[in-house]
């Protein structure tokens, strides 16, 4: 009940009235009492909440000297409680041993994934199951146990190291070594749950297969802590235990990721630091899937979804779910639903907190039924009422009944008052806050528009009429209050969604609005200028959880988030927000806008990068006429439209049509933009290269010749397009035939390359592996091989090991492992690619079909005929539908299909399949390019091995000069066709023509491919062979 005593003195009067204490006792005092009975703040309070302000002076007015005594004492008494407690925890001795098995712990302690977490392993699960307990109770929430020890390393966020290191090493060879990891210790306060933790631990009793466990229910009900008091109690039943925060598709890879980091220990602990998330998941979701024994729980879960597909992955161990949604879930069997507290735990639990002296049965009991035994809300009114000085259980309720906030906007429709009492409660501390700091409330508001976790600090510097030590100050507000948690480096900050829900609710939607659209300039502001540069990629990744909260999709600041994921190889994420960024930009400037047409052109270009290329095609065509009604023909949009069109038809399979698309186009440029304009010269670049593709490399590598001189006058020798047309003047003069002459444009070109653009920039790692094959292409398979094994490590370290250009890389690497002898390794090495290609790019991404086409070519190799051959009948049919039948891929693989049924025993069959393929590739491609002159190969060895020796040796003797006028003398394709044109003359019965053209072949086989390569030993086999046959016919 309200005090009818006399009013209170203000604080300068009660500092008068108490000349026996010290100075600082004294203001300490004199403030605590001025900031729960102070008339002086009431407008302020009545304006920030909207409540009476009459109400709030009238009970400062009623507000007693003798209350204002009580609640010094209990200040005074509590402070010397705290320091005697102080003293005690001190005091409490821990063996030394304990101590340095702690500092070693810390020394193999991963990077937590997020939040506060407690790392118990080793000695610190021996000192936790030391302790004896006699009574632990939990109250919901994410609070420190006291009044004991609380063993292992207290941290409050992610801790990052970034610094190169080795691979991480294979799943097979890494053990878990007593790892638990849990965000908290398990709260001594653990009422009215003993029912669920016994259902809990029957649902995941031992049995056959992965058990996972979803518990649901609202947000603050108490799920996180069940599920931390299981994991806790039963930990010695697990090996290990690990907890991940799984609110998002990104945490759960943060959380996978760090048990990566934990799991690799000793010098693996570097490569488990600098690997990329995506790769440190999936090196642990490898480990999970290959044991059984270990608990992952995933806590916080918002959609299914996020975690199906590591569950689909799983085959032992358990796995347990908390989620506040109650949706999804039944496929995984029995889900445990929790209920508010029973009224009489819910009671016990506010006895737990609030302190005996102010204790009140009945009060607590109508208190715990306004909050609606929700344990959140109970322990955040526990937690208020014993840390605020002159607060009791009535004076608490009627605070609560002065400021009843609606339900919360995310609610819905059939909420429970449960939903209700949380806001109430959330309103009373802002109260608090508001007293304490003004700017605090501006900033909690902004917090509750990010994402809930890890924003940076440096985002909220920018805040208008505040300083950064002004921000500081406020920030520690919010902290103090527990609305916020620090991390460990105290460089970001989190906040509960549910804190989040409740501010949002407060503000009136106009209010909302507002707020929000100044969190957005703050974090547009945060942004780094250029989203290419790899060096901003940290920031960026940092910022994206938050941008997408914030962003609007059609603002510049999101276009320059779409660039940076399409940089930094998440193509797929950046198709999706360019779809919404369309969607929204038509919705607000309408379908023809030129915004809007600009978006359509970059969605196509997207969805070309995520490998839906007769997709982006098809939606180049449809928006080509658009821009031209709006725009004009020959307007620059338009120009851009149709070049990319050509580009995409290309790509889509049709090599001939982008040739003729540029060569349409190019005039038009040239009229339009000038001929040395930019845009014109990348229009000659272009269709130089799909000259190239469609099989005139010599023609190809003249045009770019023809170009670069223009590129160094008009841009500079360095500027990139200048570099970019040096590098594919090289590409083209190797596949002209001049394997060595490439192999040096490249050596010339890298250095410049290092100079210009700096030693790790994307660009100079792709000249570094185009240099790789440029010395596979002249002979030596070895140095390719090893000079990507090289690079490698960098293109992971520098761009992630998933990066679109890493992994084809490994591509690469795996083909030159097998042509420099080792088929089975290269075979090894694509049937590990294939999967990673499959998850990051998709089953029919033109990449993920190469990766399978090679992989059924390296088996072959490896010795498996049949099975090459069969893997390539399985595949022909997704290449003509996903690139088309006449797709030089598509054509490919008919060769290499019946290549392999004849090396299976059907030579007839194969010999029939080249003469059906080879029309279509003098048709589609040209009678010399390289696939029609292979395919020509591929007939005349066929023609022989089914029994025509002599019309083998005719065809082969009619290509030779055929490829040696298209690759040059000493490439290895034509090398192979001369070893042909050999066997099958001797074959044909000329065993000494056989003999002497052998003879002449071994040493360019020696000196191109190595002496020990399996093409020269074939050539030295059959020399002697020939040798032996040709002198017993003689």
């Amino acid at each position: 009940m309200p005090n009818t005593a006399a009013p209170e003195p203000p604080p300068a009067r009660i500092a008068r009235s108490l000349p026996g204490l010290p100075r600082f006792a004294v203001v300490a005092v004199a403030s605590a009492s001025f900031l729960l009975a102070a008339a002086g703040l009431a407008g302020l309070v009545a304006a920030l909440f909207r409540i009476p302000a009459t109400e709030l002076e009238d009970l400062d007015k009623r507000a007693s000297v003798g209350g204002f005594v009580l609640g010094a004492g209990g200040l005074v008494i509590g402070l010397a409680g705290l320091a005697v407690s102080v003293v005690a925890l001190r005091a409490q001795r821990r063996p030394p041993q304990a101590e340095q098995e702690e500092a070693a712990g810390e020394d193999r302690a991963a990077d937590p994934p997020g939040g506060d977490h407690v790392f118990l392993g080793g000695a610190f699960r021996a000192a936790a199951t030391a302790a004896e307990v006699t009574e632990v109770k939990a109250s919901g929430g994410r609070s420190v146990a006291f009044g004991r020890d609380n063993h292992g390393v207290l941290a409050t966020g992610d801790i990052t190291v970034a610094a190169p290191g080795p691979t991480l090493p294979p799943v097979a060879d890494v053990d878990a070594t007593g790892i638990v990891w849990l965000p908290r210790p398990v709260s001594p306060v653990f009422v009215g749950r003993e029912h669920d933790l016994e259902a809990l631990r029957e649902a995941l009793r031992n049995g056959p297969g992965v058990i996972a466990q979803a518990v649901v229910g609202l947000g603050g009900i108490g799920k996180s802590e069940l599920a931390l008091y299981y994991a806790a109690r039963c930990e010695d039943a697990y090996d290990p235990v690990w907890w991940i925060d799984a609110d998002s598709p990104e945490r759960v890879q943060a959380g996978l990721a760090g048990l990566c980091r934990a799991l690799c220990t000793g010098v693996a602990s570097a490569a488990a630091a600098q690997a990329p998330v995506e790769e440190a998941a999936a090196w642990a979701l490898a480990w999970l899937a290959g044991r059984d024994g270990w608990l992952v729980v995933f806590d916080n879960v918002e959609e299914i979804a996020h975690i199906q597909p590591y569950l689909g992955r799983l085959t032992a161990g358990h796995v347990l779910i908390t989620s506040r949604r109650d949706t999804g879930w039944r496929e995984m069997g029995a889900v445990l639903r929790l209920k508010v507290l029973e009224p009489s735990a819910a009671v016990e639990l506010l006895r737990d907190l609030v302190p005996a002296a102010g204790w009140d049965e009945e009060s607590a009991a109508e208190l715990a039924a306004e909050l609606g035994e929700l344990p959140l809300a109970l322990k955040q009114a526990g937690a208020y009422i014993a840390h605020t000085p002159g607060m009791s259980i009535p004076r608490y309720r009627h605070l609560l009944r002065t400021a009843p906030v609606k339900v919360l906007a995310a609610a819905g429709a059939g909420s429970g008052p449960a939903e209700q009492v949380v806001a109430r409660t959330w309103a009373v501390t802002g109260r608090r806050i508001a007293r304490a700091d003004p700017l605090a409330v501006r900033l909690l508001r902004l917090l509750a528009c990010y994402a809930p976790d890890q924003l940076p600090c440096t985002v909220l510097n920018g805040v208008e009429d505040a300083d950064e030590f002004a921000v500081a100050e406020a920030l520690g507000v919010l902290a103090s209050y527990s609305m916020i948690t620090p991390s460990v480096d105290r460089q970001s900050v989190s906040v509960h969604r549910l804190v989040q829900a409740v501010i949002l609710a407060e503000m009136p939607g106009g209010k909302r609005s507002a707020v929000r659209a100044e969190a957005a300039a703050l974090l547009e502001a945060a942004l780094p200028d250029d989203p290419q540069r790899t060096s901003s990629w940290p920031a960026y990744a940092r910022l994206l959880p938050h941008a997408r909260a914030v962003l609007d999709p059609d603002t510049d600041a999101m276009g320059m988030v779409i660039d940076y994921l399409g940089a930094s190889g998440d193509d797929s994420t950046a198709c999706t927000l360019q779809h919404r960024r369309l969607l929204a930009l038509s919705d607000r400037l309408g379908p023809e806008h030129t915004s809007t047409l600009f978006a359509r052109h970059d969605l196509a270009y997207w969805t070309e990068r995520v490998g839906n290329v007769a997709a982006a095609r098809d939606m180049l065509a449809e928006l080509l006429p658009v821009r031209e009604r709006v725009l004009g023909a020959e307007h620059p949009d338009t120009l851009a439209t149709r070049n990319q069109l050509a580009n995409s038809i290309g790509e889509a399979g049709d090599v001939t049509g982008a040739r003729d698309a540029f060569a349409e186009l190019l005039p038009m440029d040239e009229r339009v933009w000038g001929a040395e304009h930019p845009d014109t010269l990348t229009a000659r670049h272009m269709l130089a290269r799909w000259t190239g593709n469609a099989g005139e490399a010599a023609a190809a590598r003249d045009m770019l010749a023809e170009l670069l001189p223009v590129r160094d006058r008009t841009l500079g020798a360095e500027h990139p397009d200048t570099l970019s047309t040096r590098h594919d003047l090289a590409v083209w003069t190797g596949r002209a035939g001049e394997a060595a002459a490439a192999r040096d444009a490249f050596a010339e070109l890298l250095p410049v390359y290092e100079r210009v653009l700096g030693a790790e920039h994307p660009d100079t790692l792709s000249t570094r592996n185009q240099l790789a094959n440029s010395i596979g292409d002249a002979g030596d398979a070895p140095g390719a091989r090893d000079m990507l094994a090289e690079l490698l490590p960098v293109y992971e370290r520098t761009l992630g090991a998933e990066h679109p250009s890493a992994l084809h890389l490994r591509y690469d690497l795996a083909w030159w492992a097998g042509d420099a002898g080792d088929a089975a390794a290269a075979r090894d090495m694509l049937a590990e690619l294939l999967p990673v290609r499959d998850r990051t790019l998709g089953a029919e991404h033109p990449d993920t079909l190469n990766v399978r086409h090679d992989l059924a070519v390296w088996t072959g190799g490896a010795g498996d005929a049949a099975a090459a051959r069969d893997m390539l009948a399985e595949l022909l049919p997704v290449y003509e539908r996903v690139r088309g039948h006449e797709c030089p891929d598509t054509l490919g693989t008919r060769h290499d299909l019946a290549w392999w049924t004849g090396k299976a025993g059907e030579a007839a069959g194969a010999r029939d399949m080249l003469a059906e393929l080879l029309p279509v590739y003098e048709r589609v491609l040209g009678a010399e390019h390289p696939g029609t002159l292979n395919t020509r190969d591929s007939l005349a060895v066929w023609t022989g091995e089914a029994g025509d020796a002599a019309g083998a040796r005719d065809m082969l003797a009619e290509l030779l000069p055929l490829r040696r006028r298209a690759h040059g003398p000493e490439h290895p394709a034509v090398l192979e066709s001369w070893h042909e044109l050999a066997r099958w003359t001797g074959e044909a019965g000329e065993a000494a023509g056989a003999r002497d053209m052998l003879a002449e072949l071994l040493p360019l086989r020696r000196r191109v491919r190595g002496p020990e390569h399996p093409d020269t030993l074939d050539t030295r086999h059959q020399l002697a062979d020939w040798r032996k046959k040709a002198e017993d016919r003689s």
